[in-house]
């Protein structure tokens, strides 16, 4: 096993050997796809989840929004007690967790009963998506990180858009519960070798501890927001639903004015919860802006698709997830020459590069005619993946990399907040966009052209790291 000092820091920085790096490599990808997975791998099952239950379509979106709020509201907690505790229990702990909880999801007698066992798998997932980065960060020698950092942007990235189609692969053969009963071997391997494998950090109970009222805010301030944004998404009979309306504004408000409390305080503290210390990092700073408004075009563009593909062109779910696929298998089929690049070519014009490929691609997606070939709509999407492809590794390495060692934790938990926040903000803003068009009125092309807009912006703030690399 890795050793440590007292300090915990020297000999962290230098890896892993290389037959232990290659197993704790292993675990870390096999656990951050269950988790990354997971987040959208119900969405196409829900219609037979409702079926099952009796319960209505509105009623079902909770077994996939209490995976998410669950898991935006415990990223920064998780993350700082990874400093205290260290990285590897936090998420031997999250796993375990989570795997518990897909039994639960396995054996739930009702609808209720499946979104608290969601809610606990979000919470077991959080834990690890908090640490998640830190101990790639660990698990590496600082002369490759690189491409470890490559790697798992690909895995996280593959993952988030991969859901749909794993999901409808099982599907095809079996019912839903077999997506949460394939995760029950899974977790358990993943965990075996975590044990064996993941490096270690010491702990430091000398580390800020979070006090209950910080750990309160934080959650009341996410799970406001998102509920909030949520509400004011909501659609009845293809139009804005005025009581959903003024109960997104009142719980946004809400989220927001804790948020002000609770932000202020966090000024104050030298090791904040809300890691206010490393925002002061400028580079960091516009590394989060770039994430989170990349994320948000990429999640608004990629759950438009469908309904510009099904409802829009007639295509076929197979034909049509066929197509999408050209986006991830150019992020995959790029990452490991983006892994290469991250150390010759500053990551500030990495990212301004790739988000301006994604943002014309997107652009492209909107102004192809209504029956496109599909040479035409493959190119283009994969287009997209590759920006994406040369956006993410970059960033992600300058997010891990411009704070101190000692606080990876929190690094790594931004990460993960910046991931979620973005797809969620990009959820919200389709739904809008659908509440105001329509799907078969021009939505899914609008929803393309503004997650363009938001890819633009992304590259810009990119760009501005520039400053910092001189």
């Amino acid at each position: 096993m890795q050793k440590t000092d007292g300090a915990g820091t020297a000999e962290a920085a230098d890896g892993l050997p290389l037959r232990q790096r290659r197993w704790a490599v292993l675990s870390i990808v096999l656990g951050i796809s269950l988790s990354v997975l997971d987040s959208t791998i119900v969405n196409l099952a829900l219609p037979d989840i409702s079926r099952h239950y009796g319960a209505s379509p509105a009623a079902a979106v909770w077994v996939v929004n209490a995976y998410q709020l669950a898991t935006l509201a415990v990223l920064l907690p998780l993350a700082q007690l990874g400093e205290r505790i260290g990285y590897r229990r936090v998420y031997l702990g999250g796993l375990a967790l989570f795997t518990l909880a897909s039994l639960g999801c396995v054996l739930a007698p009702s609808l209720p009963t499946l979104a608290v066992a969601r809610a606990v798998q979000g919470l077991g997932a959080g834990g690890m998506m908090a640490v998640n980065a830190a101990l790639v960060r660990l698990t590496y020698p600082a002369s490759v990180l690189p491409r470890g950092i490559a790697l798992n942007s690909v895995v996280v990235a593959a993952s988030s858009v991969g859901g749909p189609t794993i999901a409808a692969l099982v599907l095809s053969v079996a019912s839903w519960p077999w997506l949460f009963i394939i995760q029950l071997p899974l977790g358990v391997l993943v965990l075996l070798l975590g044990r064996k494998a993941l490096p270690t950090n010491p702990p430091r109970p000398s580390a800020a501890r979070a006090r209950p009222a910080d750990v309160l805010m934080n959650m009341a301030m996410f799970s406001l927001v998102f509920l909030g944004a949520d509400a004011l998404g909501a659609r009845h009979g293809g139009a804005a639903d005025p009581r959903a309306l003024a109960l997104g504004a009142a719980l946004l408000g809400g989220g927001l004015a804790v948020g002000w409390f609770y932000l202020r305080r966090q000024r104050t503290l030298p090791a904040p919860l809300f890691p206010m210390d490393l925002l002061r990092i400028r580079v960091f700073a516009l590394s989060m802006c770039t994430s989170v408004t990349a994320f948000a075009a990429q999640t608004l563009a990629f759950i438009a698709l469908p309904f510009m593909l099904l409802e829009g062109q007639g295509r076929s779910h197979l034909e049509a997830g066929l197509l999408i696929t050209a986006w991830p298998a150019a992020i995959v089929a790029l990452a490991p020459f983006v892994g290469r690049l991250i150390t010759r070519v500053p990551g500030g014009l990495l990212g301004g590069i790739g988000l301006s490929v994604l943002a014309a691609g997107l652009a492209l997606l909107a102004a192809l005619p209504a029956q496109p070939a599909n040479w035409q709509l493959g190119g283009a999407l994969f287009l997209c993946g590759m920006g994406f492809a040369v956006f993410q590794s970059p960033n992600n390495h300058i997010i891990l990399t411009s704070p101190p060692l000692q606080r990876a934790g929190a690094a790594s938990g931004m990460l993960g907040t910046a991931r979620l926040t973005g797809q969620s903000l990009g959820a919200v803003l389709l739904a809008l966009v659908f509440s105001v068009f329509g799907v078969r009125e021009g939505g899914a092309e609008f929803a393309l052209v503004l997650a363009s807009g938001l890819a633009a912006a992304s590259a810009a703030f990119s760009l501005l790291r520039l400053r910092d690399a001189r």
